[in-house]
């Protein structure tokens, strides 16, 4: 892999970036946002903030001021992990949620405390070259002065209107016209460009202890939340080891739980006993193995991981190769399995990345969830909050069941590639549980087939559902689909717009700079210099 083949098999409207500095995400006003960084002089840990930002103005229907945040980031000589995601407030408890059969998943119930702000502040502070003020001018002007909402982020903001409508403060906030913006039209938020200002102003404490901290609370409160001021006084992030699993001489790091970061590990522990490189690309051997490793991985973290407090057994049992092993012996090469989770103990999202000159690469995801998360919008705030409490488990006795100050289990994962302990890849691919089945596949697709980060991201996917559900995208080979079906995978093939397999974000390391990707399922764009 360290030689790129330029090959681009697959239908596509994008190129590579090949630049060296370079940002990539899913709207260009947001990379651009980071690139203006960039050529102001700073690093890639401000380009990525000054993104980051933008993008809760730019993208609000998969982000916001009230999301969570990951990061994994090379600073030149090492790597270090961020988990700036929130917990749950104090009173949640699982008498609480009673006579419910699984989590709220819109409204105040659904709010854990909000950890990006937190991210921003820390990043800068620890790694930033910029004034932390100087990050926030591209979000402040585009909240302020307008933007015009791209084609994707369109088509997303309708979709999800039908059901946060009546949720409260957000078609104050978000439907302007009675409606969602349509694309190419212009829409402001001058709430949001006051917040943002104000979390410059006060790096942070605004949100978490001051003015924008008692909106928040007033407004839980007005609709039955359970969010207090010491709730979010209380927030404390966490820099974690990332942790690794080697892939055929490729290192694949993610943020260890709380995260489902680690199922991508699972499953590219468990292909590494075939011969992945004897099947043919695209093939239905290929794809099934890959499907059913996948499925194994889902069935542990569903069963094991939660809040590390609260975990029943560790992710280094997870990833034993001894266990993996057993766990490949599962995988009936004839017939698609369900299969339930192994004792290892025996043995709407918005990513980017970015990287600079001098050799810093920052692997970087923020998001609220569900599209716009709670449907929650804080009058005069443009704070839209979160909805990660619907990653809680009310089964009795599971390791994530919901409980008062605990980290629910989570979608959104940043990854992170080396080779012989050098950085070589920051890269993620946005969407639910698409995140970890997308890693694995973007990965498996440059080591076991050589093909260059554009390609792989360009390449259809596949996304595992339930059971034996497993969606699948169009320009996969018919005969294919129906080899695949006739082995037992209900296998329905996905509209062209589907925005149910992920939109990746890719800079690799090369010799005199890198190769920026952006791929061809959003609106994004990978720009440098």
């Amino acid at each position: 892999m360290t030689e790129l083949h330029f090959d681009f098999p697959y239908t596509s409207q994008r190129m590579p970036v090949l630049a060296r500095n370079a940002v990539a995400t899913s709207q260009p006003l947001a990379a651009q946002a980071g690139l203006r960084m960039l050529l102001k002089g700073g690093n890639a840990v401000d380009a990525t903030l000054a993104t980051a930002i933008a993008l809760t103005v730019l993208e609000p229907t998969s982000n916001g001021i009230g999301s969570d945040a990951f990061c994994i980031l090379w600073d030149g000589k090492k790597l270090h992990g961020l988990n700036a995601s929130g917990r749950s407030p104090a009173a949640w408890t699982p008498e609480r949620f009673k006579g419910l059969s699984a989590m709220p998943q819109r409204g105040c119930d659904a709010v854990t405390v909000p950890g990006c702000v937190s991210a921003w502040v820390e990043m800068s502070s620890q790694f930033g070259k910029l004034p932390f003020a100087d990050l926030f001018e591209p979000a402040i002007d585009y909240a302020s002065n307008g933007f015009m909402v791209s084609p994707t982020i369109s088509r997303l903001w309708a979709n999800q209107v039908p059901e946060l409508k009546d949720q409260p403060g957000f078609a104050q906030t978000f439907m302007p016209k009675g409606r969602a913006p349509h694309a190419g039209e212009f829409f402001t938020n001058p709430d949001q460009a006051y917040t943002l200002k104000r979390i410059a102003e006060t790096k942070g404490e605004a949100f978490y202890r001051g003015e924008l901290a008692e909106k928040i609370v007033n407004w839980s409160k007005q609709h039955g939340g359970a969010m207090t001021l010491d709730d979010l006084a209380s927030h404390t992030l966490d820099w974690v080891e990332p942790i690794g699993l080697d892939y055929r001489g490729y290192t694949l790091h993610e943020i260890p739980p709380n995260g489902q970061g680690i199922a991508a590990l699972i499953a590219l522990g468990i292909l590494e006993n075939f011969d992945l490189k004897a099947l043919p690309v695209d093939s239905p051997d290929s794809m099934h193995l890959q499907i059913e490793a996948m499925k194994l991985a889902f069935a542990d973290i569903n069963e094991y991981v939660a809040d590390p407090a609260s975990m029943r057994v560790t992710p280094a049992q997870m990833l034993d190769k001894a266990y993996l092993k057993e766990r490949a012996k599962l995988i009936n090469m004839k017939r698609a399995l369900a299969p339930t989770h192994g004792d290892p103990s025996r043995g709407g999202t918005v990513y980017l990345t970015a990287a600079d000159a001098s050799g810093m690469m920052v692997s970087y995801i923020q998001s609220n969830f569900a599209g716009f998360g709670s449907g929650v919008v804080v009058p005069g705030t443009g704070i839209s909050l979160q909805n990660r409490g619907f990653g809680f488990s009310l089964k009795p006795g599971h390791a994530n069941i919901v409980a008062p100050r605990k980290r629910p289990f989570h979608t959104i994962i940043p990854g992170f590639v080396t080779h012989k302990d050098q950085p070589l890849m920051s890269f993620g691919v946005m969407g639910g549980s698409m995140q970890a089945q997308g890693h694995m596949q973007v990965l498996s697709r440059m080591v076991d087939y050589q093909q260059n980060p554009q390609a792989a991201a360009d390449a259809p996917r596949w996304r595992i559902d339930s059971g034996l559900k497993v969606g699948i995208e169009q320009g996969v080979d018919p005969a294919t689909v129906s080899e695949l079906r006739a082995r037992g995978h209900d296998m329905p093939i996905a509209d062209r717009w589907s925005t149910d397999f992920g939109r990746a974000q890719l800079i690799y390391k090369m010799s005199h700079g890198y190769f920026a990707a952006s791929e061809r399922r959003t609106d994004g764009q990978a720009v440098g210099f």
